[in-house]
């Protein structure tokens, strides 16, 4: 007992003690011109307190003892200088770069875009406002190695490098958005990109943070719901935008205010469009002919029926910011009407008097559309300890309720559900040299399905995980190690319900209630490290290496699917099942975790005229999970049957299955400053995917890219054009078909108005410019729903 009382009175000490040290460094930041910069933050390395400078660059900031400060300014290159814990004056001179830098909250140890080991985008400011979509997948899908799943530009998650679904992690403020997008690829992302404050795509793993989800990727939506700054005055922002491709209307507005310490935030979004046009395409070929009919010519068409929207969103938050401590908390409201393009179900007239009496209408079609509700609940805590080894202990927690209901000819369908609660532990320290973060990770997300597409029964999913992170600098190199043992736990009923349907309606309903329910529970450990470096060998640039092994658990999706997935129109078995003779078995045995290793080498120049992101990767992934046609088919009637003798109706059945695969490809965005007023873009992507041992290529892997873009300033109007050609895609799978290559360009206009305090602008965006056809390969849907035809957006935003 002893032993246990000094060990908790050394603790106690760490933590709340206050050094006798203490300092006060002033200075002034200055450009290369030396002039003053003003608003450049300071802060002390790897601790919440900062100053920001005024107008005559000048600032002053209490420190504890000797560490670091780091001065930020956006366009500028970071520095860091040292302090010895006395007072002493510094003068800082900043060199400017040729991108914007922003800072990445999904790195968790401050780091800027420029300072990122892994590869990293951040859309932020009007670059963001100009190319918010309705989809997070639409947003992003025109930067280097980020592509859209596109089912219908209401439904398109954002695919990185090749890899989509369950192995890109969506998160909101850091917590994972708790939606199903990971079903399947007709229910949308519950993110809406005009509330975001920046967008952050980290390309690689990073599991390490945000768990074995994230073994492709993380895509990071920040906002301001939670205030984690101190708001003097009252501001706020509003935006109208009117689409012509689909005569969509949208609105936003965004309220703060502060007083004392106590801030408040409000944002809300409407949107409302209807069908989207097209260039005209030929319609696929229906399978069935009706006796007496004469097949003629495709049918063509110029847009895609039932791709309306009806969306509004809402968020609510609140923080009181100290010195020490910051508390918020906040509530969002999604409530969105959508329709899923290609979601139909045909219903045949079995009787001859229905065939007389609806002559011409043997076969109706009914649109669906989908209702996506969800509940938002977040909570932040953080206490700031200047002067100890701990610096920063924070908490943030979430709890969200998503609903996603399928409406069928006005009746409820299919309604899925997730309920989720997570919460993320965090301690920031320094031990020695070393600065870093330890934590701990908690997630349960309860999902249910229910109805005719319930083709994935209910789960609850839980994870408990700690991980570390470190780094440490070297002279003009920064080492960075990083670890995750997270415990992964799945349990779900599993109905195995026989599949005779040839039987009389009796004998179905008696098959149904003598189901045979297993109860199914699996934990499986995952395990990721990660090691990089980046050096800075020169004023404005850099090369990146990492390495990393990520694990990852089949989603429940992956291991117990088990029915019609009308969307995608296949039966979908989980990797759980075996198929013997004709029959279908619950064997869920020796199922291994995905495991990654992942290769990333950057190149990076940012200072001058010209300059450069050049990233080459390269990924080994054991057990990949993909989805394989099985040659088999399933039919209402007969249930599972060979391909060769069954109806032109029936369902082709596509199984989960592992094999070893590996991806690799380039990614690049070069830009040259011609003039003050003209910048020239050039970026582009490839990725390969394929199985190993020559056992061919992974389905639905995107295209290759190459793009360009001009932007020129003329007083107050900014012009920009790209163009971008997506190439033919023909490394494909036995049951893909090739798509063809397609250029699509775009232009913009934006004009800054004077209106005394409120900063507005007038802006026109034209997409699709020349009105080109173009097919997503990476799409489920691809000949039924084309991208949109030439769109002009018109709008106009103020802040004030």
């Amino acid at each position: 007992m002893k032993q246990v009382s000094i060990l908790s009175s050394a603790v106690a000490a760490a933590l709340f003690s206050q050094s006798t040290m203490a300092a006060v460094i002033t200075g002034q930041v200055l450009d290369k011109n030396q002039q003053p910069i003003s608003n450049a933050e300071i802060h002390v390395h790897g601790k919440s307190q900062s100053v920001v400078t005024d107008k005559q660059g000048q600032f002053k900031i209490d420190v504890d003892n000797k560490g670091q400060l780091h001065i930020s300014k956006n366009n500028f290159i970071d520095k860091r200088v040292a302090i010895n814990g006395e007072d002493q004056n510094v003068v800082v001179t900043l060199t400017p770069t040729s991108v914007e830098t922003v800072v990445v909250y999904a790195s968790a140890l401050h780091k800027n875009s420029l300072e990122m080991i892994s590869p990293v985008n951040v859309l932020a400011g009007d670059e963001l406002k100009d190319k918010a979509k309705p989809t997070l997948g639409e947003t992003l899908k025109g930067l280097p190695g980020v592509n859209a799943s596109y089912f219908g530009p209401v439904s398109s998650s954002p695919i990185i490098r090749g890899l989509d679904g369950p192995r890109v992690k969506i998160t909101q403020n850091g917590l994972d958005s708790s939606d199903a997008s990971r079903i399947g690829p007709d229910h949308a992302t519950s993110n809406d990109s005009l509330a975001a404050e920046q967008i952050e795509v980290l390309r690689g793993p990073a599991t390490l943070l945000y768990g074995s989800g994230a073994i492709g990727g993380v895509v990071n939506v920040v906002d301001n719901r939670i205030p984690t700054d101190n708001i003097e005055s009252l501001t706020g922002a509003a935006q109208y935008t009117h689409d012509t491709v689909s005569n969509t209307n949208t609105y936003a507005a965004k309220l703060e205010t502060g007083n004392d310490g106590f801030n408040f935030h409000f944002d809300g979004t409407k949107r409302k469009g209807h069908d989207y046009d097209t260039p005209n395409f030929e319609l696929p070929e229906e399978h069935e002919e009706h006796e007496g009919e004469e097949h003629e010519e495709h049918e063509t068409a110029n847009s895609v029926e039932n791709t309306f929207i009806d969306s509004q969103t809402v968020n609510f938050g609140t923080s009181y910011v100290g010195d020490h401590l910051t508390l918020g908390v906040s509530f969002g409201r999604i409530e969105t009407d959508y329709g899923i393009p290609a979601h139909e179900h045909h219903h045949h007239e079995e009787e001859e008097e229905d065939h007389d009496e609806h002559e011409g209408e043997e076969e109706h079609e009914e649109s669906v559309f989908a209702q996506l509700e969800q509940d938002r609940w977040q909570g932040y805590m953080s206490y700031a300890l200047h002067d100890n080894w701990i610096e920063n202990i924070s908490l943030r927690v979430g709890y969200t309720d998503y609903k996603h209901a399928e409406i069928e000819d006005g009746a409820v369908g299919t309604v899925f559900t997730n309920k989720t609660t997570e919460a993320r532990a965090t301690v920031e320290h320094k031990l020695g040299l070393w600065h870093g973060m330890a934590g701990y990770h908690y997630t349960e997300s309860d999902y249910d399905a229910d109805g005719e597409e319930a083709f994935t029964p209910a789960s609850v999913t839980k994870t408990n995980a700690l991980f570390v992170l470190e780094e440490r600098q070297f002279g003009d190199v920064t080492v960075e190690l990083g670890a995750r043992l997270e415990d992964y736990q799945i349990d779900s009923a599993v109905s195995m319900a026989e599949h005779h349907h040839d039987h009389e309606e009796e004998e179905e309903h008696h098959d149904e209630e003598e189901a045979e329910i297993i109860n199914y529970s699996e934990d499986f450990t995952n395990l990721s490290l990660s090691a990089g470096a980046i050096w800075q060998y020169q004023e404005g640039q850099s090369v990146a290496l990492s390495v990393s092994r990520s694990e990852r658990a089949p989603l429940s999706a992956e291991l117990l699917s088990n029915g019609i997935h009308i969307a995608t129109g296949t039966y979908e078995l989980g990797l759980g099942y075996h198929i013997e003779d004709g029959e279908i078995h619950f064997e869920p045995e020796n199922i291994e975790q995905e495991t990654a290793t992942n290769f990333d080498l950057s190149f990076r120049r940012f200072i001058g005229d010209f300059g450069y992101t050049v990233n080459f990767f390269y990924n080994d992934i054991e057990n990949y999970y993909y989805q394989q046609n099985t040659g088999l088919v399933f039919d209402e009637e007969h249930g599972l049957e060979s391909a060769v003798d069954a109806d032109e109706d029936a369902m082709a059945v596509y199984q989960f299955t592992s094999k070893d695969a590996k991806l690799y490809g380039i990614e690049f965005d070069v830009h040259y400053q011609v003039t003050p007023s003209a910048l020239v873009k050039v970026f582009g992507d490839s990725t390969t995917a394929k199985l190993k041992d020559d056992e061919g290529y992974l389905p639905r892997i995107p295209a290759n890219k190459l793009g360009s873009e001009l932007q020129y300033t003329v007083s107050d109007w900014k012009f920009s054009l790209t163009g971008t050609h997506y190439f033919e895609q023909s490394d494909i799978t036995a049951y893909e078909t090739k798509t063809d290559g397609y250029t699509l360009f775009d232009a913009s206009a934006n004009y800054q108005l004077d209106l005394g305090p409120v900063d507005t602008q007038l802006y026109i965006n034209v997409d699709n410019l020349t009105d080109e056809l173009g097919f997503v390969h990476s799409s489920f849907i691809k000949e039924k729903a084309p991208l949109p035809g030439r769109n002009f957006s018109l709008g106009i935003r103020g802040y004030f």
